[in-house]
């Protein structure tokens, strides 16, 4: 996606149109998926921690083009994730704010967007704890950097977690010497707990968990890779520490701009911002499938005290908009927002369909029809909750992909969600193409779509 992404733009909801693909922030055709990576220059505050799923920087930079954004204006992201759009706005100087309901993720934007911290202090106190986290090390009997000619002997105790919280955790997604060594360095972290380096070092210990010490490995889905029986720990924690350090001394004047983030529902919005405070949204929320969202951050948010129990994990999935069948609670009721739209009801049912027909019987396969509802229920009681807090002529972008998961049929996300925003007096501009991917399942294309919105300055729609 370039800055003239009006070229790739289709109206919504028709679905005839199919633009070729779009240019990445270069103006370059991408290829090999490469339009959702990060690009070297946007490697700066946007490497300390990324969500695998998150959106690139460089397509939040064209809509910050696009919609003619600057140091007067206020940025929302009301599904920030790990903070891409907060990072991209302070890097152009543009006053930004987030909503994030999962507490990792909301960390992550909180830190990635704090760059107070004295550079030099911070890497000099980081020092000081792999000093401390290497000789506790080393009293155990345990090397930080592997040695297959010295293994682990067994002759100290691993530390591991507690059992109900271990339960938590994808399993063998971190094997125990790998885990001991991530359980020491965080009682370090704890005892020399300095106030104001101790969040980008607790960032800097989730990137080292998830990229370094653990099994996982990430695709559409979070998993569970080849298993490394050990792993370093400290010595890559400090790298990463010094990898913040470094990108903290390039903070210039102009990169000042505020940038808040809240813990909360994106179908809140209202009760959360001021009315009338926010220019633009630029945002990715999660699309309909089998994505628990919540487990692709399980192993930081158990180890750094997010998650302690499953009753917290319950609570942490009640906030979240539902897009899978795994947080699905019987009391849900955001379907009864689109019960009047015959093109979504009509996918739900002929989801339903598929599955009496497939003889599919599985508690998560009788939910997929009833998800579906929810999650566009869901988003329209978002974009019902974000009206107040728009002001007049505020442009929206939300990146939305076409789905297949339940039983192959398809979902036009995108398309859906524009009948929805036009019902709810948004004004809908059409739809920038991101890209293409072919599913082999169902042998068509999938969109990823940059979903345009204004927003006029009534809602007397509702």
């Amino acid at each position: 996606m370039g800055s003239r992404a009006d070229t790739n733009q289709r109206a919504v909801p028709q679905t005839s149109s199919r633009s070729a693909p779009s240019r990445d922030g270069n103006g370059h055709r991408p290829r090999g998926g490469v339009e959702n990576v990060v690009l070297p220059e946007d490697a700066p505050y946007h490497g300390w921690y990324r969500f695998v799923l998150a959106f690139p920087p460089h397509l939040v930079r064209d809509y910050l083009r696009k919609f003619e954004l600057g140091p007067s204006h206020r940025v929302l992201d009301p599904f920030c994730g790990t903070g891409t759009t907060l990072v991209e706005c302070k890097r152009q100087g543009i006053p930004s704010v987030g909503i994030e309901a999962n507490p990792m993720a909301c960390f992550a934007s909180q830190v990635k967007t704090d760059w107070t911290p004295d550079p030099g202090a911070l890497l000099a106190h980081a020092r000081g704890v792999a000093e401390a986290a290497f000789c506790r090390l080393a009293r155990d009997g345990v090397e930080d950097t592997p040695l297959p000619i010295n293994p682990h002997d067994g002759a100290g105790l691993l530390r591991s977690l507690p059992p109900d919280k271990l339960a938590l955790l994808l399993k063998d997604s971190i094997s125990p010497l790998p885990l001991h060594k991530a359980l020491v360095l965080a009682d370090v972290l704890d005892e020399q707990h300095d106030q104001r380096f101790s969040h980008h070092e607790r960032l800097a210990f989730a990137q080292t968990l998830v990229y370094g010490a653990s099994n996982l490995r990430f695709g559409p889905e979070v998993g569970v890779g080849a298993i490394k029986e050990d792993g370093a720990v400290i010595a890559p924690w400090l790298a990463a520490v010094k990898g913040i350090a470094s990108d903290l001394r390039r903070a210039g004047p102009q990169e000042r701009a505020p940038a808040v983030v809240f813990r909360g529902d994106s179908r809140s919005a209202g009760a959360l911002l001021e009315p009338a405070s926010v220019d633009a949204v630029i945002t990715s929320p999660p699309y309909p499938n089998e994505k628990d969202y919540t487990r692709t951050t399980r192993l930081e948010s158990v180890l750094l005290g997010f998650i302690d129990s499953k009753q917290e994990l319950r609570a942490l999935k009640r906030g979240l908009v539902r897009s899978n069948t795994r947080g699905v609670y019987k009391g849900d009721d955001d379907d009864g927002w689109v019960k009047g739209f015959p093109a979504i009801q009509r996918v739900a049912d002929q989801i339903e369909q598929r599955r009496v027909e497939l003889g599919k019987t599985s508690g998560f396969e009788r939910l997929y029809a009833r998800v579906t509802r929810l999650y566009f229920g869901g988003m329209a009681r978002h974009l019902a909750e974000l009206r107040p807090v728009l002001r007049p002529g505020a442009r929206l972008a939300y990146v939305l992909g076409d789905q297949a998961s339940y039983l192959r049929v398809m979902i036009r996300t995108s398309e859906l969600l524009a009948e929805v925003a036009a019902s709810l007096g948004y004004r809908v501009l059409g739809a920038d193409l991101f890209r293409t991917r072919f599913a082999t399942a169902t042998l068509e294309q999938m969109r990823e779509d940059v979903l345009l919105l204004e927003w006029p300055g009534s809602h007397d729609h509702g």
